[in-house]
């Protein structure tokens, strides 16, 4: 607001006639404009994190239970030689797979849904690769995370105490 009395100055050089009222700068109107949806995109955001919480457990869950499952073959993999390194890349292998499928029809679906949403995002472009990108990079980091914990696990297993249960 430095700048404000000169801009007035200014006008008034123009034409004397037309009042000067309200000056703000350009961040104070953009602040006005977006300012009603600050609140809700901050509960969007704040849901979109406990809802990539809630689907990283769901992975570990079904990671976990899927690997429990297997136990007496990932047992006589690790007893006819397997390393642990290549159980835990078969655990994880076979539990991205489908969370790759899943990332690529989430993205082909948030590009279909962009167009109806394109009037909420600011300074977004719809199909803008960074925040794509970046999406992707969450929930994958945050799948693989949660995959690596069951999988490691699952190459900690004793063969002997696995064959000796049936």
């Amino acid at each position: 607001m430095l700048l404000a009395s000169p801009v007035r100055s200014a006008l008034r050089a123009i034409d004397a006639e037309q009042p000067v009222t309200r000056i703000r700068t350009m961040d104070a109107v953009i602040e006005e404009s977006i300012g009603t949806r600050r609140f809700p995109m901050l509960l969007l955001g704040a849901f979109s994190l406990v809802a990539l919480l809630l689907a990283a457990i769901g992975v570990y869950g079904v990671v976990t239970y899927i690997v429990s499952q297997r136990t007496r073959e990932i047992g006589i993999r690790m007893a006819l030689g397997a390393r642990a390194a290549e159980v835990v890349g078969m655990v994880v292998r076979r539990s991205l797979t489908p969370i790759a499928a899943g990332l690529v029809v989430g993205i082909a679906g948030s590009i279909v849904a962009s167009r109806l949403l394109g009037t909420l995002l600011y300074e977004v472009k719809p199909h803008d690769p960074v925040v794509l990108g970046a999406i992707v990079a969450v929930l994958g980091t945050s799948a693989f995370a949660a995959c690596l914990v069951p999988a490691r696990r699952a190459a900690s297993v004793d063969p002997l105490v696995v064959l000796k249960e049936e």
